[in-house]
Formats: C-alpha cells, sequence, structure tokens
C-alpha cells in the first residue's frame, strides 16, 4: 500500500524527489510501529496446541488474524477467557505486555477427530449399561457437548438417566454412576465430627450412587443422613 501511495505521488506535478523519500521513510516508520498480525495469530496457534496436546484423536487448529492495527509488541502472551472450551469453536485472547499493552481477541476452531461412546440400540431411562449395549464412533469431538464419554471400558454398571435413542452419544450428564448403597442393605456408617470418628453399621433406606445423600437407620431406630460411598458405606458429618 505505501508503495503505491508514493508511485501516486511520484506521478504528481512538482513533486521532487526529497518529498517522495520523505513519503517512504514515513510509510516504513508506520510499518514498523505496528504489530505484524500473523506474529498475533502465531502466538494463539502455539497456546491452542499446547492446551489440546493431551486430547485424543487428530487435532487441526485455525486462528483468525487480527484485522484491526495494533501497535508494535516484544511481549505477546496468549490466555483463554474464562468459559471457553479447548475444542470446537471458541476464542483465544493475545496481550501485549510491553511496551504498551492491548488485548485482542481471537475467534478459532479446533477439530478433534476421535473416538466417542454411543448406544448400541434405544434403552430406557434407568438401565444398566453392560459392555453390550456401548460401541464407538468416530468423528469431530470438538462438535459434540463438552462430556462427551470416549472411554466404553468405564461405563458398564453406570445407569441411564432418561430413555436413549440408538446411536445416541453417551453424555456424562445422562449417566448415573453405580450404586454405591442398596436400599435395605447393611450399611457401614462412618460418624465423623470434631475430634472424633466412629463406625457403626445401620440399614438404607434407598439407594444411592457414590456422592449421593441417603438416610441410614440405625440399630436403635434413629435416622440420619449421609453421603455414600463405595462398597455400602455412608459418611456422616457433625
Amino acid at each position: 500500500m505505501a508503495i503505491k501511495r508514493t508511485q501516486a505521488a511520484w506521478r504528481r506535478p512538482g513533486m521532487g524527489l526529497a518529498a517522495v523519500a520523505c513519503l517512504v521513510l514515513t510509510s516504513l516508520a508506520q510499518a514498523a510501529d505496528r504489530q505484524d498480525p500473523a506474529a498475533v495469530q502465531a502466538q494463539a496457534e502455539r497456546f491452542l496446541q499446547t492446551q489440546t496436546g493431551g486430547l485424543p484423536g487428530k487435532v487441526t487448529i485455525q486462528v483468525q488474524a487480527p484485522r484491526a492495527a495494533l501497535p508494535a509488541c516484544s511481549a505477546l502472551d496468549a490466555f483463554q477467557p474464562a468459559g471457553s472450551r479447548s475444542m470446537g469453536k471458541t476464542t483465544v485472547g493475545v496481550r501485549c505486555l510491553a511496551p504498551t499493552r492491548w488485548t485482542v481477541y481471537l475467534p478459532a476452531q479446533v477439530r478433534v477427530i476421535g473416538s466417542y461412546v454411543v448406544t448400541r440400540e434405544p434403552l430406557p431411562a434407568n438401565h444398566i449399561l453392560s459392555a453390550a449395549d456401548l460401541t464407538l464412533r468416530e468423528g469431530d469431538l470438538g462438535s459434540l457437548p463438552a462430556d462427551v464419554a470416549t472411554h466404553a471400558d468405564d461405563l458398564p454398571g453406570y445407569r441411564t438417566v432418561s430413555g436413549l435413542a440408538a446411536g445416541a452419544p453417551l453424555r456424562n450428564a445422562l449417566l448415573r454412576p453405580p450404586l454405591a448403597v442398596q436400599q435395605g442393605q447393611t450399611t457401614r456408617l462412618v460418624l465423623n465430627g470434631p475430634g472424633f470418628s466412629v463406625q457403626s453399621e445401620g440399614q438404607a433406606l434407598a439407594n444411592a450412587s457414590r456422592g449421593d445423600r441417603v438416610r441410614v437407620k440405625t440399630p436403635s431406630g434413629e435416622v440420619v443422613s449421609g453421603v455414600a460411598q463405595d462398597g455400602q458405606q455412608v459418611v456422616v458429618s457433625f
């Protein structure tokens, strides 16, 4: 663009060599004061490559270069805004730390081609998963919900929260972990309080998965509420 302006100026009547040289020097000085957009783009790409290094599958990254002119920067730092995903359509921030401070946000697309878990057949609600219910499918994980399951071996024993269609991607939000405590079974109670921990037994009054709250009836008839743990155990905190 600077060359075109210089050529146009050279064609003007009465424009001498000194004036042309002045225009060239001014144009070069302005270019030196501006940040190379490709360097900003590359900084964002390197950041995303680091962030996605541990993801399963083949990763491809596209980052849009900044469109606005930015002041020259000697210290670039890339980051991801709170709430942004590392896959799919996302945003990367690049800020200048010196000599001046500025921040620009760049749209990006991260594609991760890998395997995810789907159902072989339609499944009803509260169904306990087995290996026969599951299969793997390959696709862009970035276009799927963030909590999609990618390891089928981890899912047998989990229960469906609602009915699922055949071929539906399995999401953690649609599954409940295996039962840790079963209703009517003898349950080990761990009673924790300031400076003490006592173990006792009781009877669970409902089914519960790990981390769920569940009520337990003690031998004396008292009903207490605690958090279910693996192995038919409930922890009660005072």
